[in-house]
């Protein structure tokens, strides 16, 4: 059966395998029905770096091209630690970092989420070699590819569970590479940092324009919790399943002022790596149908 149209500004999908290559991608994105993908670049949990041939490059824009994709962000390495006290990590996230962007250079893909890093020992020096790090590997690869940097769940010593945190990692990134700087607010995230997506979501959103700009918001992972609000833990559940529930993505999918803004979902994928997707963006564009909500 033919799936429906979808909104012309939709900007929704999941993030998908690479499985067989990068230019597999939007094929997997269309089969779930998605209108945008995230992915890998390289395999995630090693530190070997792929290869991104002209051949592979030009497969790669023919497929985003042919399934219709309207938008396409990557997701680096989760062995890189920009933030770290440790020389050799350092160098070796640093040129990992840098790999990761010039492949989404030759790839065309205009984003890179990054979850900020691992501080180990004093927050602020690590704050501090975070967005030093940061602007090194932007210097090096001069272009239109954008970081953004991800909320995250407050575990251990993770920068980035604090608004205040993030707008001050970004404001220590030098101003000529700072335009290249942007956000990703992801929902369990956010829930389980401490901000109530639940009972507090207008107060949410209204502090994170204060405090960081929604001009910088440029992607939303869709995650429920498999944990309570303020767990500092990165659970995520399938969409209204969890601790949030259904209400935040009810909000977002009717907020205008997320109309514009990439959203990914990256709950659980079950068996076949198809059919939860579907069903969860099907969850998703039903609360969309419901209508539409100027902010408050």
């Amino acid at each position: 059966m033919k799936a429906s149209p979808r909104p012309a500004d939709e900007l929704l999908g999941a993030h998908v395998s690479t499985q067989g290559g990068v230019h597999t991608a939007p094929a997997r994105a269309e089969a779930i029905g998605a209108t945008a993908l995230q992915l890998f670049t390289k395999t995630p949990n090693q530190w070997r770096e792929s290869v991104i041939t002209g051949e592979i490059r030009d497969a790669f824009q023919r497929e985003l091209k042919r399934t219709g994709m309207r938008a396409v962000v990557s997701h680096d390495s989760y062995l890189i630690n920009l933030a770290t006290p440790d020389p050799v990590l350092s160098k070796r996230s640093v040129a990992a970092f840098t790999a990761e962007l010039e492949r989404c250079e030759l790839l065309g893909i205009p984003y890179v989420v990054s979850h900020p890093g691992n501080y180990m020992d004093d927050p602020s020096l690590g704050l501090s070699r975070n967005a030093d790090n940061y602007a090194r590997c932007l210097d090096r690869v001069p272009g239109r590819v954008m970081v953004l940097l991800e909320t995250t769940a407050g575990t251990g010593t993770a920068l980035g569970a604090r608004f205040e945190e993030l707008a001050a990692l970004r404001a220590a990134i030098p101003a000529p590479l700072r335009a290249r700087v942007g956000y990703c607010a992801d929902t369990c995230h956010l829930y389980a940092a401490g901000y109530d997506l639940r009972e507090a979501f207008d107060q949410v959103w209204t502090d994170w324009d204060r405090v960081l700009g929604l001009a910088h918001l440029r992607c939303l992972h869709l995650n429920d919790s498999k944990t309570p609000f303020g767990s500092r833990r990165d659970r995520h559940e399938l969409i209204a399943e969890g601790s949030l529930g259904p209400a935040p993505f009810r909000r977002i999918m009717t907020d205008v002022r997320f109309d514009h803004v990439i959203k990914i979902l990256e709950t659980p994928k079950g068996d076949d790596m198809v059919t939860l997707d579907r069903k969860m963006l099907r969850r998703l564009r039903a609360y969309a149908r419901a209508g539409r909500r100027p902010p408050r």
